[in-house]
């Protein structure tokens, strides 16, 4: 059986060609990174992915295994990449990392102040913060440096509580994270450390309406439920992840929809359409390609393959959203697709028990971003061409140059994705 390279540049160029051929082999096939371990399961189809994503004999620490040691592979990842022993705990003991009790315990926790009615409550912030932004861009503008990056992180630090003076410095973190040389992330995860700490500090001292409060008085009265570190490691995920995938969710849709204008057209003439256009996206062009690792805690089968009991699995969100076993003419970016109104369709969001915390919160900001932008500014064209920014089982834009009102040549609007 060959063994697909996950660093291969030709499959991050193309990963929807090339995991749909990768699909078409065979539902289960192996994959690598250099350096990082032994082959692991991709699981490339459609129910198999989502089938994984809510089987619990599938656990994301290897230490959940029972009766057997296990190599972490996102472990070893870090330490290919020069991270710091200090340092990796506060990435792998996250809510996305634990299982079980321990993941039922910090799940229910951040739940119960992480409320659909504080999403709901907090879309008026969100439209206005919105429209601040659109009434800053330049005729002629980088959509992801001034709207696309700047709306969900703003959003997301006001419901955890980041004060705006510090947003520059989460942002400077954040962006030095992107760096492949090794051993260079140590640093910016160390500042993003030591910001929630002294931010933990503060809020305690002059406690808020926001998210971080709320988890702080958790902590403060019932202190073996919520960790020092784990308070911590809750606030670097909450921000981290708050923004990461909406942000380019609006700079994927955003350019999908300009180089697709019969779509675009559907939903300026009805923008009742964007509640079935935005989960269309997010199948289409959604940013995340890959779920987190899964490791089988006991022997279990799949297609008619044996995934024995240790060995690691990660589902392959972008292989599943554009399986033509789910999907008629998957390739095809359809605003008008039927969604199904009793559950999630696509698995962009992930699925099962580590489900996206915060979908909610990305599918408002979302819709209210494409609402405003396009009502604003309906004749909205690129500029030049867009730039990708290659992570592995990723899709994102670094940057998108727009013109604000003039028309733009087809030629500089060609077929994006080939």
């Amino acid at each position: 059986m060959n063994v697909v390279n996950l660093t291969d540049p030709a499959l991050m160029q193309d990963p929807f060609g090339g995991f749909a051929r990768i699909r078409e082999e065979g539902p289960m096939v192996r994959g690598s990174y250099p350096g990082g371990g032994p082959p692991m399961w991709l699981v490339t189809r459609y129910e198999d992915v989502r089938s994984v994503l809510s089987d619990t004999r599938f656990v994301n620490n290897p230490a959940s295994v029972p009766g057997m040691e296990v190599d972490n592979i996102r472990e070893q990842l870090m330490a290919a990449r020069g991270m710091d022993q200090d340092v990796v705990p506060y990435l792998l003991d996250s809510i996305l990392d634990v299982d079980n009790a321990d993941h039922l315990r910090l799940r229910r926790l951040i739940s119960r102040e992480f409320t659909a009615r504080r999403v709901i409550d907090l879309r008026p912030r969100m439209a206005e913060i919105t429209e601040s932004l659109l009434d800053l861009l330049d005729n002629e503008t980088d959509l992801i440096e001034n709207f696309a990056y700047p709306l969900p992180i703003t959003v997301i630090c006001e419901l955890v509580g980041v004060p705006e003076q510090d947003r520059p410095a989460w942002r400077e973190q954040g962006e030095a994270l992107m760096t492949r040389t090794p051993g260079a992330v140590n640093a910016p995860w160390r500042g993003m450390i030591e910001l929630s700490r002294d931010l933990i500090e503060r809020r305690r001292a002059n406690p808020g309406n926001d998210l971080l409060s709320a988890l702080i008085r958790t902590h403060d009265e019932d202190g073996d439920r919520l960790s020092d570190r784990e308070l911590i490691t809750m606030i670097i995920t909450l921000i981290l992840a708050g923004h990461e995938t909406t942000t380019h969710l609006i700079g994927n849709g955003t350019l999908a929809l300009l180089t697709h204008p019969d779509q675009l057209d559907l939903v300026k003439k009805d923008p009742g359409l964007w509640s079935r256009a935005i989960p269309e996206l997010m199948r289409w062009c959604g940013p995340v390609h890959g779920a987190q690792m899964r490791y089988a805690a006991e022997d279990v089968e799949i297609d008619g393959q044996t995934i024995k009991k240790g060995e690691g699995v990660i589902p392959v969100l972008v292989s599943a959203n554009h399986d033509p076993r789910r999907f008629d003419d998957p390739e095809r970016l359809d605003v008008t697709r039927e969604q199904d109104s009793r559950r999630e369709v696509h698995v962009g969001f992930g699925h099962g028990p580590h489900y996206c915390l915060g979908a909610a919160l990305a599918r408002n900001e979302v819709e209210i971003a494409f609402n405003a932008l396009f009502r604003r500014f309906p004749g909205l064209a690129l500029a030049g061409e867009p730039e990708r920014q290659y992570v592995p089982w990723s899709w994102r834009l670094a940057k998108l140059p727009v013109r604000l009102s003039d028309y733009v040549s087809s030629d500089i609007a060609r077929a994006w994705r080939g």
